[in-house]
């Protein structure tokens, strides 16, 4: 048994001498290391991936599909998801109808204006959208600064008409912007801002909306067209002679039952 032994444990320090060499990465210059590091920023899911090796009809038929989702999903389309939208779509609009006018008053817009930004960006994103869970519409924060930036050119209630051109020239060229990051895929850039930035802008967006709606809330006529805190509460104890009872009752009334 001792010889046996001894080949065993002399094999086995054999074994755990044995050295295994690591195969090293194939050689890529440096133009393939920026085109490899450029696909995985702005393609990290390879759309193109699907359209490889298909004929050209499928390829045509794949890529229509890709811009335009609807024609994926909407050949499997049932009625029992038409009811189920058709809810959902009720509850919706009983919410978006007050906040769709509410957020044109913000941006000192007429409210059919508002009406429609709550109604054609669901519509057209049903078309060429593809996630289920997506608000589309108008934003409060976005509407406030809008109507802020206008006012310091044009007011609102002087020359409506130009307010109006310019509200839509600077929408236009937002949408034409944002539309842009899209087509270049730079989503990545949200990246490199902080959480504590991201809570710090939604907190404060909170706020400042907040503190706008005094002036209805109080009925306040002659109101600042500034944004900051001390302005605004400078503004509402400044102006406390046109505070009306009825308004604040009213306001205070709504207040609880909506909440």
């Amino acid at each position: 048994m001792e010889p046996n032994v001894s080949n065993f444990n002399s094999h086995c320090a054999e074994i755990s001498m044995e050295v295994h060499k690591v195969v090293p990465p194939p050689h890529r210059s440096t133009i393939q290391k920026l085109k490899n590091r450029l696909k995985e920023t702005f393609f990290p899911d390879d759309p193109l991936r699907q359209f490889k090796g298909r004929p050209l009809k499928q390829k045509l038929m794949l890529g229509t599909q890709y811009i335009f989702p609807i024609l994926q999903w909407g050949p499997n389309y049932s009625f029992k998801l038409f009811k189920s939208d058709l809810v959902s779509g009720l509850t919706i609009a009983s919410l978006a109808i007050p906040q769709g006018i509410s957020y044109a008053k913000l941006a000192n817009l007429p409210p059919i204006v508002g009406l429609y930004s709550s109604f054609v960006p669901p519509l057209v994103y049903a078309v060429l959208g593809s996630s289920r869970d997506l608000a589309v519409g108008p934003v409060s924060i976005a509407s406030l600064i809008l109507g802020s930036m206008l006012r310091q050119e044009v007011s609102p209630a002087k020359d409506p008409l130009l307010f109006l051109q310019l509200a839509f020239s600077s929408t236009f060229f937002a949408g034409l912007f944002q539309a842009s990051l899209g087509i270049l895929r730079l989503g990545f850039i949200i990246d490199f801002l902080s959480k504590a930035t991201l809570i710090g802008f939604m907190a404060g967006a909170a706020i400042i909306v907040s503190l706008q709606q005094l002036k209805s809330l109080l009925g306040i006529t002659h109101f600042t067209k500034q944004m900051g805190l001390v302005p605004v509460i400078s503004s509402v104890f400044h102006n406390t002679k046109e505070w009306s009872w009825q308004t604040i009752l009213m306001g205070v009334c709504f207040l609880v039952f909506s909440s």
